[in-house]
């Protein structure tokens, strides 16, 4: 079993999957079991199983800022 993908709040994607807009790269606004995605193309917003996104992930456009351990 391989470890999660460790995605931030800010992250812009690349899935193999188009949208049916047309757009390809997302940016990640939500974080947890679901993550929730924003098309860059249209400001469509889709809750997505993490599982599902670690598959049809090509690549990190962008990644967030990364958030300092408490």
């Amino acid at each position: 079993m391989t470890p999660p993908i460790p995605f931030r709040v800010g992250d812009r994607l690349e899935l193999r999957r188009r949208h049916p807009c047309g757009g390809r790269t997302w940016d990640v606004d939500r974080l947890g079991a679901d993550l929730g995605l924003r098309c860059t193309t249209c400001g469509r917003r889709v809750l997505v199983e993490r599982r599902t996104v670690e598959r049809r992930l090509v690549a990190f456009v962008e990644r967030g800022p990364e958030v300092a351990p408490a």
